[in-house]
Formats: structure tokens, C-alpha cells, sequence
């Protein structure tokens, strides 16, 4: 059976939108990903944007809780339910239907589809909901409905706005497998496991805390995927049903150990965190050192670490990937478009943490020897900024050991490190504006871009709105805001390019158009207003003035990563990119530095398709058609049943809402002006093109011409040959003046033996006192060096009744140092330079004494 099918397939009779799973990466500056699925309707229940034409929907929406307030990460492995991704599926009303028919679909699909047996069914309504509770009357016998109070049965999205009641459905999963003192209706136990939960968004909750009823309550619904899977399988673990066990099945068949009660969690932890990290990848979250790629990189590196514990010394993800692309590809594509790329990655990362693995765990188990409560929080941090183990695998290793870490010095440690990465995420970085959005959208609609054929248009202002967002009838002089326009022909920031600037003129009166973006789907424009108001009503000339050079860096970002794929390869994927009027900035995925001669070959094969003068086209296509015509794809985009299609005669096909050139020959020249790292497995290529292209070869010729001037030649390679050479010779002039002593060194004689105390200015004392070694039949020297604030000893000895290193053990502390060395030969450092002569007469002292 398939129940992702059926759900979606079961509400869609009941007039509800089938929705895609919306990215993992939410729309939203206060998530790190997508928890749940009402997340990509939030704009909706909250009143931001207005209810769709159709009031319902049904999803199956994937989900991670792996990071931030929402964080299943140390559970998964141990218990029969958690994971770090899964699948979601939910009915969504938005102020259609209310409760009762809410009841009556859950209840029927529940029954009449999945066809579970009515005795195990159990339901919960809050203590004070005695609708939900009627209700509920009508499809279960009354004994199995529980009332609970807020803490397991009232749902709120913060600590103001939408909220209500809920009503959880419970499967019993039988006496005779669990039979503590919790498993109870309401208990901690696993025998009454709840499969489905049904919000009822039905009150406002003001600051006071007062709840006020909303005028159009709505429905969110949310059923885990894998708990119901499991359920229908008859296995009180999910990870014994078929979501995970082919998972757990090909890591056992490729793992030097077999499943034992005792490892059994790490092949649960391997199969849950593949699972996830291959998902990320495939919507474009890289691995890093910071934010969500991080979360990737902690994923990983926990299951790398349970494949270490069940012998694994190699790469081994890889094969479990391909076993997951099987079981899942036909359904979410981007696995198997993606598959080649995510194996690349995974096998890096890999292989990356093996190679620091073994000492890290060396390092661990010699402190765990040592640790009897509170494992070492610096030993902890070391494990982290050296070994690459995140804190919370120590913590999960620790946790079999019943030890904790001393958190508090880690913290410390990881102050004191500022160049490092932190731990704690820093949030999406997305501006999160509120203002009277909703109020345009139901008043004025989505305005007209008419930008991709026109940069300037005769255009109406349709709405004003100040710096805050809140709507005005005009804007006054000198002051800045926010305009919209019927149809405008500035282009918002999306997409790697940047807003249109420009200008909004009259007859008389100019205002600037500063930058532009899009908020909730409509096209708005800051101004700085020239001196004279603007109004709403105004008819203006909107003129656009940057989109030449903007245009010419998009075209020539999509021909490089054409060129890149040529010379890199097919698993380069753009990662990110910035197109503005001065330049571009292209991030792709690929695991090492670029050679200069790749870097060339790129730039050359970007500046022959800009000499070819490949027409270019722009058309809209239904999205598997573009697919099948071999238009690239941006990571983790989120893309509708059409879609936008650039394309450069035979070299690039594109998804793209961007605005381009007309032909490749408008762009001019391309230079590739710096290639670097962006984090692992990400590189960026910088460039220019148009005008800042020409000015680019202009400044270079310039510097050519001074250095020209400098060198005196025309020839400039000659002359830095020269100069190198030059350069040399005089480094090794310097050297041999160094390595010669201008006085002769002190000699003595004694008992027969050439005995040389002295102290060196310049030189390599160490070389002096082989040469003198080399030079003498029987010599004892020792030599004393100040170097900057230190003090430098080498003491020598060839047939004389001394040990070097007992000398220059005897001398060394005189100047606050230490040393020691070989009968032959010692050497020692000291701190305090004042002490030289008294060390040197020390020396001769004692030498005379033991010869």
C-alpha cells in the first residue's frame, strides 16, 4: 500500500490542492528548516497573505529536526520514533472547514483506507473543547475520548497569534508488547502511540493573553509518514518497516559486523542520517562550518562515527545512497538528478573525517581513562577544533558511558577560539519584514513586471508605503520609502540579481529608485523622494539605469557554468551567485582549486562563445518539458508547473527569471579576475564582463606600462628573470657575510685539547661549530648567540674526555634556558641576553675543571 498516495490521493476527492513539499530551506528567518508541514502555509494562517482561491490543501511535506529549538538528533538510533528527517502528511483548511469535517476525514481515512481495527483507536480533545468532543461521539465510543489539558492538547505558533485546541488520535499498540506503569492514556510509554494531530487555529492570542476568537478558523494537520508505515506493518519500531529496514539491510550486508542487540543503534543511526544528508545535498545545503551546512556536516560525521564502531576504516555511504535513490528517487527526482553530485560529496566529506577519526578517538579514550563523572571540556574542544568531532558526537559517545562534558569550559574554549566556527546557528540571515502587505495583496493584487521588454514605462502609483512598511497616501520631500506601480519595469532582487535603480520623473521633479524587491509576490521599489512629494494616483515616467551591465553579467554567469561543466565536469552545480553592474560571482560545487590552465580554459571558452553572437531565447515551458529539453536546475529552487526557460544557442539552457542580452556578442569581453574557496566543496569564480571588462584590461595595460617604466625594458618577463636573479645572488652574498666571522673566535689550550669559548654576532653558530669540528682532531667548543630577545647555545666535542650535552645542560640555565644533545654535539635556547658574558665565563670554568 501506498500511503503517501492514498492520503494525498484521498483528500484531493475531497476538493483539497495536492501542494509539493516545499524546499528544506523555509521561507522564514526564524527556522533553520522546515519542521512541519503548515511551515510553507504560516503566511496564510497568520493573515500576511490572503486565503488561496482554493481554501484547502493537502501535502506530503519532508521535514528535518536537526538543529535549533526543533532537535531530535541525540534520540535518533535509541528510540522507535525518531528521526532527523521525515515525511509529513497533512490536510490544511484555510477558514473553510472547521472541526467537524476535520473529524469526520481523519476519521474515515483512518478507518475506511489505512483500515485500522477501531479497538485500537483512542482519541484525546482538550479539557475545555467539549465541540471536539460531541463530535467525536459520533465515530468513537465515548469511553476511548480522554480530555487533557494545554500542556498535551492546545497548540500555539508563538507566544501571540493564531492558536486552539487539538485533538490527537492514539493507536494502541497492544498490552501484551508494553506493560509499564506509563503505558497509559497520557503516560510516557510506547504502547498508545499517537499517529495523528488535528489543530483547531481557532483564537488570537493578544500580549495580554487573552484569547479572542478568530473570525475564520482554520484547520493544520500532521500524520509522520513512517509511524503510520510502521503501524500498517505491524512493527512497534520504525526502523524495522519498510522505510528503513532495505536501508539497515544493505548497511549490514556491506559492514564488517553483523546486527547484535548491542550495535543495532548504529545501523539505525547510519540508515536515519544517510537518508538526510542525501536530501540536503540534493536541495543545494552543502556542507560548512556554519548555519545549516553544518547541520550536514554534524549529520554525517555522527553516522561516520557508528560506521567507524562497526569497523568501517573507508568511505562507505555511498552504497547506502544508491539503495535510497532506489527506494525513494521515483518520487522525490531530485535524488536521482542530483545522485552523481551527492556521491561526490559524501564520498569528500568521508574521507575527510576518516582521516582524523582514529586519533580523535585515540585522544578520547586516553581522557576517558582519566574521567570519572565530567568528561574534559578542553579535551572536548580539542576533539572539535582539531579532530573535527562535533560536540554533540562526544556527547553521544559519552552518553554510553553514563559521563557528561564540563560544557561550560568547552564554551570557553570555543570563546577564546574566534576564528573558529560556532556551534549555534546564527539564523537564515533573511530580513523578516512586517507591514500592510496583506491589506495591498487584497486590495491592489500582485502588480504587472513588464521589465523583461521595456526599461521604462509610463506607470501609475498604486500604493505608497513609509521605511516601516505601513501604507501613506504620499511620501514627502527628501524623505525615503517604498512605491509600488501598476506595471513597473524594474526588476527585484531574485535569482543572483541584483534590484533595478533608476528613477521615477515627471515634468518637473525627479525621485531615485534606490533599490527594489519583492515582498509577498509583489514588486516594490525604494525611492528617495526629489523635492517634491510623491502621491498616490501620480502618473510617472519609471526609468530604469543599470540594466545593460546587470544584463551582461547574468548572461555570462549562465555561459560560465556552461564552460565550467565542459572543463570541470557534469557534477559542477552552481551553489550560489551575484550579478550586478560591476560584476559577477559564481559559486559551484567542486572539491578541489582550479589549475590555471582550467581557470584559462574556462575564460577562453566563455570569450569564444561571446564571439560566436549566440542568439538568445526566452520562453516558458511546463516543467518536465523544460527538464527533458536539458534546462539546469537551480538547488533547492522551489519552481511551479511553468517555468522560465533562457537558452544560448547550443551551449546553455537554463531555469531563469532573470533578464539577459540578446545575443552572447552583447556581453562583450569576460575576465575570470579571482578564483578562491568558499567552504568545503564550494568555489567561487569572480568576473567581469561589459564595461567593467574594458576597464579591467585598461588598468591592467597600465600597470604593464609601469612596470615597463620600472624594469626599463619592453621585454617585462626578462627583467623580473633579471631582477630575480639579482635578487639571489645578493640573498647568498648576504648569507656567506652572515656565515663569516669577522674575529677570530677565543682559543685555548688545555691538557692538549683545542678548547673554544666564545660569543658570535653573526652566523650560523651550529655550522661553525661542525666546521671547527670537522676541522681539529680533538676539540671541545662551545658558542653563544644573542637573536633578538634570545639567547642561542651550540656546544661540539670530538675526541675529549666531555659530553657536549652535559656542557651545555651546566651553562644553559645561567641565561634562563635549558638544552641538551648528543656527546657530540648540544644545543640549548635562553631568554635572558644580559647573561651571555657571565654563561661564557661559566662555560670556560667548567671545562677547565673537566678536562
Amino acid at each position: 500500500m501506498d500511503i503517501r498516495k492514498e492520503f494525498l490521493d484521498f483528500f484531493a476527492s475531497k476538493k483539497h490542492t495536492i501542494v509539493k513539499s516545499a524546499p528544506l530551506v523555509p521561507d522564514d528567518a526564524t527556522l533553520l528548516f522546515v519542521n512541519a508541514g503548515m511551515v510553507q502555509f504560516k503566511d496564510i494562517f497568520t493573515g500576511a497573505v490572503p486565503i488561496p482561491e482554493v481554501p484547502r490543501a493537502t501535502s506530503c511535506q519532508l521535514c528535518i529536526r536537526a538543529g535549533g529549538k526543533h532537535n531530535d538528533l541525540e534520540n535518533v538510533g535509541y528510540t522507535a520514533r525518531h528521526h532527523t528527517l521525515f515525511e509529513m502528511l497533512g490536510n490544511f483548511s484555510f477558514g473553510d472547514y472547521f472541526k467537524k469535517e476535520a473529524i469526520a476525514n481523519a476519521w474515515e481515512f483512518i478507518t475506511t483506507k489505512l483500515e485500522l481495527p477501531i479497538d485500537k483507536l483512542w482519541v484525546t480533545v482538550h479539557n475545555d473543547d467539549d465541540e471536539a468532543y460531541n463530535i467525536w461521539k459520533n465515530h468513537i465510543s465515548e469511553d476511548r475520548i480522554m480530555r487533557f489539558g494545554d500542556k498535551d492538547n492546545f497548540w500555539s505558533m508563538g507566544d501571540t497569534g493564531a492558536c486552539g485546541p487539538c485533538s490527537e488520535i492514539f493507536y494502541d499498540q497492544g498490552e501484551e508488547n508494553f506493560n509499564s506503569s506509563e503505558d497509559k492514556m497520557g503516560g510516557d510509554g510506547d504502547r498508545f502511540l499517537e499517529i495523528w494531530n488535528l489543530v483547531f487555529m481557532q483564537y488570537d492570542r493578544d500580549k495580554d493573553g487573552n484569547l479572542n476568537p478568530l473570525p475564520k478558523p482554520s484547520i493544520d494537520t500532521g500524520m509522520g509518514l513512517e509511524r503510520i508505515i510502521a503501524i500498517k506493518e505491524g512493527v512497534l519500531n520504525n526502523f524495522d518497516s519498510s522505510a528503513f529496514k532495505p536501508l539497515i539491510q544493505k548497511i549490514e550486508s556491506i559492514s564488517p559486523s553483523k546486527i547484535t542487540d548491542k550495535n543495532i543503534a548504529s545501523f539505525r543511526v547510519i540508515a536515519d542520517h544517510v537518508r538526510t544528508v542525501a536530501f540536503m545535498l540534493s536541495q543545494g545545503i552543502l556542507f560548512d562550518k556554519v548555519g545549516r551546512g553544518y547541520v550536514a556536516r554534524r549529520i554525517l560525521r555522527r553516522a561516520v562515527r557508528h560506521g567507524y564502531l562497526l569497523g568501517f576504516r573507508e568511505a562507505f555511504m555511498g552504497q547506502v545512497i544508491e539503495q535510497l535513490t532506489a527506494m525513494m528517487g521515483d518520487v522525490y527526482p531530485d535524488l536521482k538528478e542530483k545522485y552523481d553530485f551527492i556521491q561526490e560529496q559524501v564520498k569528500l566529506e568521508e574521507d575527510r573525517f576518516f582521516k582524523t577519526i582514529s586519533s580523535g578517538m585515540q585522544l578520547f579514550n586516553e581522557e576517558l581513562k582519566n574521567t570519572k563523572d565530567i568528561f574534559s571540556g578542553e579535551v572536548a574542544f580539542s576533539l572539535y577544533d582539531t579532530h573535527g568531532f562535533p560536540l554533540d558526537l562526544t556527547q553521544d559517545m559519552l552518553r554510553e558511558k553514563g559521563i557528561s562534558v564540563d560544557i561550560d569550559t568547552f564554551n570557553r574554549c570555543m570563546e577564546e577560539q574566534k576564528q573558529k566556527a560556532k556551534a549555534a546557528w546564527k539564523g537564515s540571515g533573511d530580513a523578516n519584514n512586517e507591514g500592510d502587505f496583506k491589506q495591498l495583496l487584497d486590495t491592489i493584487g500582485v502588480n504587472e513586471f513588464i521589465g523583461y521588454t521595456n526599461i521604462r514605462s509610463k506607470s501609475k502609483i498604486i500604493a505608497l508605503l513609509d521605511d516601516n512598511f505601513n501604507q501613506v497616501d504620499k511620501l514627502t520631500p527628501n524623505n525615503t520609502g517604498w512605491v509600488v506601480l501598476d506595471k513597473t519595469p524594474f526588476y527585484a532582487t531574485s535569482g543572483g540579481q541584483i534590484g533595478d535603480v533608476g528613477a521615477l520623473e515627471d515634468k518637473e521633479h525627479i525621485s531615485i529608485v534606490q533599490e527594489t524587491k519583492k515582498f509577498f509576490g509583489i514588486n516594490m521599489s525604494k525611492v528617495q523622494v526629489g523635492d517634491a512629494p510623491i502621491k498616490v494616483g501620480d502618473t510617472i515616467e519609471a526609468v530604469v539605469v543599470n540594466r545593460g551591465e546587470v544584463s551582461k553579467h547574468h548572461s555570462a554567469t549562465h555561459l560560465l557554468q556552461s564552460a565550467l561543466k565542459m572543463v570541470l565536469g557534469d557534477t559542477v552545480s552552481q551553489a550560489g551567485s551575484l550579478n550586478d553592474e560591476k560584476r559577477l560571482r559564481f559559486d559551484f560545487t567542486y572539491s578541489k582549486a582550479m589549475t590555471q590552465k582550467q581557470i584559462d580554459e574556462v575564460e577562453d571558452l566563455v570569450n569564444s562563445m561571446i564571439a560566436r553572437d549566440l542568439k538568445g531565447s526566452v520562453e516558458e515551458l511546463p516543467i518536465e518539458e523544460a527538464k527533458k529539453k536539458g534546462a539546469i536546475a537551480m538547488f533547492g529552487e522551489k519552481y511551479g508547473d511553468k517555468v522560465r526557460v533562457v537558452e544560448f544557442g547550443d551551449v546553455s539552457v537554463e531555469f531563469c527569471g532573470g533578464t539577459h542580452v540578446q545575443n552572447t556578442g552583447n556581453i562583450g569581453s569576460f575576465y575570470i579576475t579571482k578564483e578562491s574557496g568558499v567552504s568545503s566543496g564550494v568555489r567561487r569564480i569572480e568576473a567581469v564582463c561589459g564595461l567593467s571588462a574594458i576597464a579591467y584590461a585598461k588598468n591592467n595595460i597600465k600597470q604593464l606600462k609601469q612596470i615597463e617604466n620600472e624594469l626599463k625594458s619592453k621585454d617585462v618577463i626578462q627583467g623580473i628573470n633579471k631582477l630575480k636573479e639579482q635578487i639571489k645572488n645578493l640573498k647568498q652574498e648576504l648569507k656567506d657575510a652572515h656565515d663569516t666571522v669577522s674575529t677570530p673566535l677565543e682559543e685555548k689550550n688545555i691538557n692538549g685539547i683545542k678548547v673554544v669559548v666564545d660569543i658570535v654576532e653573526h652566523g650560523d653558530i651550529k655550522k661553525l661549530v661542525d666546521d671547527m669540528k670537522n676541522g681539529n682532531d680533538s676539540i671541545a667548543i662551545l658558542l653563544l648567540q644573542a637573536k633578538g630577545d634570545k639567547v642561542l647555545l651550540a656546544s661540539g666535542v670530538k675526541n675529549a674526555p666531555i659530553k657536549a650535552g652535559d656542557w651545555i645542560k651546566a651553562v644553559a640555565p645561567i641565561v634562563g634556558g635549558g638544552g641538551g644533545g648528543r656527546p657530540d654535539f648540544a644545543q640549548a635556547g635562553g631568554k635572558d641576553i644580559s647573561k651571555i658574558p657571565q654563561a661564557k665565563e661559566f662555560a670556560l670554568e667548567f671545562i677547565q675543571q673537566n678536562l
